[in-house]
């Protein structure tokens, strides 16, 4: 497994980490198999989605912002908004790893999406032969 840190700047963020998980997939040898990808928080998520346009980027967190009502939230921390997007959102993704490379669609990247930051986050890559 690799662990790769990424620091955040800002309190709502999409990262693109393709790079960093291709390392990690040609690091671990794995020619066929599957790569998971996960983001240990509980106010960050994992997502796989386009990487030409930087604008569907700031789309999705608008969108995702726009469905949070406003509600009076009890969690002490003032959070309670980014654990709900990393909820629904999600922590991770699984893609297929095939003669070495990820076979990831023609316009897709792998993303870590900040919901709380900026802090110092990890995406750990765990690659398995099929």
């Amino acid at each position: 497994m690799d662990v790769i840190t990424i620091p955040t700047q800002r309190r709502r963020q999409v990262l693109d980490v393709t790079s960093f998980v291709e390392e990690a997939v040609r690091e671990s040898e794995v020619t066929d198999g599957l790569c998971h990808v996960w983001a240990p928080h509980t106010t960050a998520g994992v997502t796989v989605n386009e990487n030409a346009d930087a604008d569907v980027s700031d789309d999705i967190l608008a969108a995702l912002e726009a469905m949070l009502p406003k509600i009076p939230w009890r969690h002490m921390e003032g959070n309670s908004d980014a654990h709900l997007l990393a909820a629904l959102l999600g922590t991770s993704v699984t893609v297929p790893i095939r003669q070495g490379e990820l076979t990831l669609g023609r316009w897709q990247g792998i993303f870590l999406v900040e919901f709380d930051g900026p802090r110092s986050r990890e995406v750990w890559v765990t690659c398995v032969r099929s």
